[in-house]
């Protein structure tokens, strides 16, 4: 331990030891810093600043610049940790190609989440967005909004991860009856029943709601087509909180339009932020939200705590324990 120690932290140059860098896009509260800077320097990335790459063994976060001074033959780059969940962004290629260890935020966001799509499937089924529009226009027509009971409603969560599972959760006590949809179909606590992605489709004729979480791969890139959306109930609606690619933006507002199905949220989108001119500012009965929904008041402390975690196993066994990425898999 004492020689990794050594081999891990220090470098020789003109007679000084070095301490290994830790790079990271953003900065973090003293008492954090100061638990790293037992064994690394710590540094917040700016362009101006000129930096020893050589000496760069752990990143907090990534920059598209950073490629053509760590991803060589000559790095020394071991471990990133990504700040948000998704890593479909990052070169993971890359990553692999030079035994480059990848962990995620995943899990930090799984409470505002669960909030933001409690906060929308509340609004919708009490028709709070028609009385906000009605409000603007300063009518008093209760009979012309549409409302309906949340329970008993059958809710296609599709992605059973963290924020899958603690949604779950919190349909059940108000008697929905969460059905999850993963790669394989495995069982997952908390949901009534799973299916296999494969069975999308099938799942979405009898779903009240489908929310989609799951993360970007080549497989869930325009998951949501032209034809899922011919699958959904007229009265059904749908949720976008995971990625922004996975849904065919053309499809969906056709869809909506056609009256395929009620209502849709997204939270997410192709292109960020939305252009002035994208039709989907002006497409009836669907809400945007500007990518809000996983902000979280306590991020530094949630994050930090699977950083230090990690941390800690990496400076004795080059190991991570919470949220590595298997960079084949992409999640």
């Amino acid at each position: 331990m004492a020689f990794f120690s050594f081999f891990a932290t220090l470098k020789i140059q003109g007679g000084l030891a070095m301490k290994k860098i830790i790079l990271a896009t953003r900065n973090f509260r003293d008492t954090y810093v100061e638990q790293m800077e037992k064994d690394y320097q710590f540094i917040v990335y700016s362009k101006d600043q000129a930096i020893d790459w050589s000496q760069v063994e752990i990143t907090i976060g990534w920059k598209p610049a950073w490629n053509e001074h760590l991803l060589t033959e000559k790095t020394n780059l071991k471990w990133v940790q990504a700040i948000s969940a998704g890593v479909d962004t990052l070169p993971l290629k890359e990553f692999a190609k030079y035994d480059i260890l990848l962990s995620n935020g995943s899990g930090i966001h799984a409470e505002s989440i669960t909030d933001h799509l409690l906060a929308l499937l509340f609004m919708e089924n009490r028709g709070i967005f028609q009385a906000i529009q009605q409000q603007r226009k300063q009518q008093w027509a209760p009979d012309t909004i549409p409302y309906a009971k949340l329970s008993d409603q059958e809710i296609l969560i599709v992605g059973t991860g963290q924020i899958g599972q603690r949604l779950a959760k919190a349909l059940t006590f108000f008697g929905v009856h969460p059905i999850g949809i993963n790669t394989s179909g495995h069982e997952v606590a908390g949901f009534e029943k799973t299916f296999a992605l494969s069975d999308l489709h099938a799942c979405a004729k009898t779903a009240d709601c489908i929310i989609n979480i799951l993360p970007l791969t080549e497989e869930t890139t325009h998951l949501y087509d032209e034809a899922f959306f011919a699958q959904m109930k007229p009265s059904a609606s749908f949720y976008n909180v995971g990625r922004g690619p996975s849904v065919d933006t053309a499809a969906l507002t056709k869809a909506l339009e056609k009256k395929q199905l009620a209502f849709a949220a997204l939270d997410v989108f192709e292109e960020e932020p939305l252009p002035e001119n994208n039709p989907l500012w002006h497409t009836e009965n669907l809400l945007i939200t500007p990518h809000i929904s996983g902000h979280t008041p306590h991020f530094q402390k949630a994050f930090m705590d699977i950083f230090l975690a990690n941390f800690q196993q990496f400076l004795t066994k080059q190991e991570l324990v919470k949220n590595e990425i298997n960079l084949d898999k992409g999640y």
